[in-house]
């Protein structure tokens, strides 16, 4: 891709102060979006992605808002489109885990967790359209993962987040197209994380010996497919669900 190839755009992730989130923000930033970093507890870290974002000379603003929260949303997306008029892109990444095998799992684990990963999306979809429908053009990127498709042992409730997260992408797709917006999901599979540096040695060797390039990805791989579908190059590519697992699915 061209550098800033997304100057003049508008840009909101959430759940960005770290991790897929952070890498996403920043790279759309070093391609000359401007961006809103969402996050609802860390505000040291996303203050730190702003300023990254800042230094390749895009703007950057942060905001606290928990996106399973109707009222936080809209008011989320007021202050872009007031701040910058218009939302662009749309990089619903912000999600939780809380793992038990489904006899175990509390009421509460289930609850949280599908609020957060799809309830979530469903609020920031329906807030930042507003801004899309009315300039006719967007670009809609939703992170699932493999749990998604494939399911996960002692993730019931993220898996189930996941996977209607990818039934939500391909509706939502087919109701904005005639606006030219365009809506994907991305299904990352191991990918270097928090969650990952927990794994035993034995555990990633295990995990490794399933995945065929021999790696974990990286968040950056993932800000970089991200990057391509919010681009210009992915303009007839929607409803689509992009594995990036190394081959293991």
């Amino acid at each position: 891709m061209e550098d800033r190839e997304l100057a003049g755009k508008v840009a909101l992730v959430t759940g960005a102060s770290r991790g897929l989130g952070k890498a996403i923000a920043i790279k759309l930033g070093t391609l000359g979006a401007n961006v809103a970093v969402n996050y609802q507890s860390s505000e040291q870290e996303a203050n730190d992605v702003a300023k990254e974002i800042e230094a390749f000379g895009s703007e950057a603003i942060t905001i606290k808002a928990n996106v399973a929260e109707s009222a936080e949303v809209k008011a989320m997306t007021r202050q872009i489109t007031d701040k910058w008029g218009k939302i662009d892109i749309l990089v619903n990444n912000a999600g939780i885990t809380k793992d038990n095998l489904l006899p175990r799992m509390s009421d509460s684990a289930w609850d949280e967790v599908i609020n957060t990963n799809l309830r979530g999306a469903y609020l920031c979809t329906k807030f930042a359209l507003r801004s899309m429908m009315d300039q006719f053009e967007g670009r809609i990127i939703n992170i699932s993962s493999l749990a998604g498709i494939v399911g996960n042992q002692g993730q019931a409730n993220y898996s189930a987040a996941k996977g209607g997260l990818i039934a939500f992408t391909k509706s939502t797709a087919r109701e904005v197209g005639s606006r030219n917006i365009t809506v994907n999901a991305i299904a990352p599979g191991f990918i270097t994380s928090d969650m990952t540096d927990k794994l035993s040695q034995e555990m990633k060797d295990e995990v490794i010996k399933r995945i065929p390039l021999q790696r974990f990805g990286t968040p950056d791989d993932i800000a970089d497919l991200v990057a391509f579908l919010a681009s210009k190059h992915a303009a007839y590519i929607t409803a689509q669900v992009i594995s990036i697992d190394g081959g293991i699915a």
